[in-house]
């Protein structure tokens, strides 16, 4: 099969790298995790060459995933790293067979995190002529972005890369298009962008296919006041806040009387009792306590007719996770301690698992424990699937690795984490978001129909052609680069 992407197949499927989301600084991979790359390059060499396929056409197949999965094994193994693994066959290499059925599925998945830039939006009118913003970014030189332009390379960053990404190249049914923390001024992505990238997926008949926030910082003026406009206007269904982003550079918490309280209570008389909160990955030392989950469960107990979403889990990029310390109110742990505190396990408080599974991914000790005791202490119905992606190109690659990931028998037993079935993994993937942002069961018959995006994908899969990259920064300056375009200065 000739392929745009990657002809020579030197990229793997299943990324491991040191990508981040814009909101923290990469982080490079550990010396375990460049072992995990240079084995599963080497196998996929070597397994191509048994089933005389082209290294490409190997890669894209179900055995090119399942080959960089066993080998991501073996390269933890090798370091000691066995809390955690991706539980294939070893005859998955090989047999198509056997790495579809590990690999493949027949979930309903709900992505309550996604992003993307608008190649054309408002916030270019505030950089000079000459500039380049985002230039930097490892995915500006895609095919999309061969037109003419001086910016033409924003393309790759688009809504046509968005729909390709998402609802072509992975199993993704429903997606939240989400916002990242900026002035008003610099929104590399306004409402009405957001607005207008939903109508091209409602274009396909994707009804339901791609839902919007509203983005809400209480301490911004005039974010509160607006909240009517975008139920209104755009039909949101949740509300996207940031506690430790402020345009002073001071966030906030959803407990103070002049900004989260007032902003808890508009959330709660519009009707969109849908509330999505990052917390963890800090925006610097000035924003650190803003990122701990200290307010969630006061909030959560005075309101509990609203859901609050935890974006990222309060999860720490680069702080190892290891069993929930009741003692140490950081990373994952510091949500598990307010769910505990208010006794709120399978009420009102979700974990949402968007760059959090995607940084675990290089890491199945941590891994483990962040997913058992998310278990354990809020429920395997308040966990939510999320990817951050576009930032990490197609989700597919988090998803065939959540598919195929195992908490191992001995954590299970030493710290009473439950097993992650597949019944459980299914609520993850899709059925436990059902329930925050009320959609009813209408919409999964729908999309397990043959809607016009269901029809394209079938179309498309014989011809399948992904290109295995990512759109976050992998490096300092690209991600200070990014922070000067978006006008985020998150530090």
């Amino acid at each position: 099969m000739d392929s745009i992407h990657d002809p020579d197949g030197t990229r793997l499927p299943i990324k491991l790298d040191s990508t981040s989301n814009g909101e923290y600084e990469p982080i490079p991979l550990d010396a375990a995790g460049e072992l995990a790359n240079r084995m599963a390059h080497e196998a996929a060499g070597e397994n191509a060459r048994r089933l005389d396929r082209t290294r490409r056409d190997f890669l894209v197949s179900s055995c090119g995933a399942a080959s960089t999965l066993l080998a991501f094994n073996a390269a933890n193994a090798a370091v000691g790293r066995t809390g955690g693994l991706f539980a294939l066959a070893d005859e998955a290499a090989l047999d198509e067979n056997a790495a579809q059925a590990a690999l493949n599925g027949d979930e309903f998945i709900f992505d309550v995190q996604g992003h993307f830039v608008n190649p054309t939006g408002a916030w270019l009118q505030h950089v000079p002529e000459d500039a380049k913003p985002l230039s930097g970014m490892p995915a500006a030189g895609c095919a999309l972005g061969e037109g003419p332009g001086a910016r033409s390379y924003l393309k790759c960053l688009g809504p046509d890369a968005f729909v390709k990404d998402v609802f072509m190249d992975s199993d993704t049914d429903v997606m939240v298009l989400s916002f990242v923390p900026s002035t008003r001024e610099g929104e590399p992505l306004t409402i009405e962008e957001a607005a207008a990238a939903r109508d091209i997926v409602a274009s396909l008949e994707g009804t339901h296919r791609l839902l919007l926030h509203g983005r809400v910082n209480p301490n911004q003026a005039g974010d509160v006041d607006d909240m009517r406009r975008l139920r209104d206007d755009f039909g949101i269904q949740a509300w996207k806040t940031y506690t430790q982003w402020g345009p002073d550079g001071n966030g906030y918490f959803l407990t103070d009387a002049d900004t989260g309280i007032p902003f808890l209570e508009t959330a709660k008389s519009l009707d969109v009792p849908v509330v999505a909160i990052h917390k963890g990955i800090p925006f610097g030392e000035q924003s650190y306590r803003h990122s701990l989950c200290t307010d969630i469960g006061p909030a959560a107990k005075k309101y509990p007719g609203l859901s609050f979403l935890i974006y990222h889990s309060g999860f720490v990029p680069g702080q190892p996770e290891g069993p929930y310390d009741p003692e140490r109110n950081e990373g994952i742990d510091s949500l598990v301690r307010t769910v505990v505190e208010h006794d709120l396990k399978g009420g009102n408080v979700y974990a949402e698992l968007g760059s959090t599974w995607r940084f675990l991914m290089r890491d199945p000790d941590s891994a483990a424990h962040a997913l058992g005791k998310l278990l354990k202490y809020l429920g395997e119905d308040n966990i939510l699937w999320g990817t951050d992606s576009i930032w990490y190109g197609s989700p597919q690659d988090q998803i065939q690795a959540f598919r195929a990931f195992q908490i191992s028998e001995e954590l299970q037993e030493r710290h009473g984490y439950p097993a992650l079935t597949p019944e459980v993994k299914r609520r993850i993937f899709g059925l436990n978001a059902l329930r925050p942002y009320r959609l009813e069961a209408g919409v999964l018959e729908h999309h397990l129909g043959n809607d016009a995006v269901e029809i394209a994908r079938a179309e498309y899969a014989p011809v399948a052609d992904p290109h295995y990259r990512t759109f976050g920064p992998k490096t300092r300056r690209e991600f200070m680069n990014l922070m000067r375009w978006t006008g985020g200065e998150r530090a």
